[in-house]
């Protein structure tokens, strides 16, 4: 990549391909499931519908795909074309070879998913989950998304609840708490790069009018929006987060928008 990428894009390619093997086997696992789990907690499609029952005659985009379970899930669902993008080559590596795998049709793309190769409404649909949804700058990716749809196309978008990042202690300790440590209109860019526990990448976030502006300017429709609560119990941390914590307050945020 050049140096014309913004210093997220880099220190995020070189996090992912650093720990790109510590996903392999949960990209195993959801490349074998026949009905999609989305984000930490495991929530079917049932309750959080990211993905639609039929995708027939539609192109469809993952950007941010990682392992590219979510493309694979969208393929197996009817899509015409499916393109993943992902700025980690190692990620990119066990996507490809899953994909042999199971025997699915994907183009996948090593690329910025907030400058994504494909000429203005090339896809119908478009699909992150913890992908551009967290890692990319929302005022890039979120244009970008709506330029690759075509007219009526949707977005749908699963990533951290602004809640659970203004209760992160600020210098990375795991788990997030109940103190405010953060201001509500500061969110935009987290850097978890020197993070006391488990350091990573650097993630950003949106106060929720912020997201509400954002999309307004763009000019995509909000179709719908949730905050899935945590479907299992217990203490044991997912992502700086206990399921005692997210049982109580949101800690991922799901978007369902339309190219208007």
């Amino acid at each position: 990549m050049s140096d014309a990428h913004p210093d997220h894009v880099v220190v995020n390619r070189d996090h992912w391909d650093t720990n790109a093997h510590e996903w392999v086997a949960s990209g195993a696992h959801n490349w074998a499931l026949d009905t999609p789990e989305w984000g930490i907690w495991g929530i079917g499609n049932a309750e959080l519908p990211l993905l639609p029952e039929e995708l027939s005659g539609l192109d469809a985009i993952e950007l941010g795909c990682g392992t590219a379970y979510g493309s694979a899930w969208m393929a197996r669902r009817g899509a015409r074309r499916v393109v993943g993008v992902d700025a980690s080559a190692e990620q990119l590596t066990t996507a490809t070879r899953l994909a042999d795998q199971h025997g699915v049709d994907l183009e996948l793309i090593h690329g910025d998913a907030q400058a994504v190769p494909l000429p203005d409404g090339s896809v119908d649909f478009a699909l992150s989950e913890y992908g551009a949804s967290i890692w990319c700058d929302p005022y890039r990716w979120v244009p970008e998304a709506w330029r690759l749809l075509r007219p009526g196309g949707r977005l749908v978008f699963l990533g951290t609840h602004p809640l659970a990042h203004v209760t992160a202690p600020l210098d990375g300790a795991v788990p997030i708490d109940t103190t405010l440590h953060r201001g509500w209109f500061d969110l935009y860019r987290l850097d978890w790069t020197d993070a006391v526990d488990d350091p990573g990448g650097i993630e950003f976030c949106l106060p929720t009018s912020g997201w509400m502006a954002l999309f307004h300017e763009v000019g995509f429709v909000v179709e719908d929006y949730r905050e899935p609560r945590c479907s299992v119990t217990g203490e044991e941390v997912r992502f700086a987060v206990t399921p005692t914590w997210a049982n109580r307050w949101p800690s991922e945020q799901a978007w369902w928008l339309r190219k208007a």
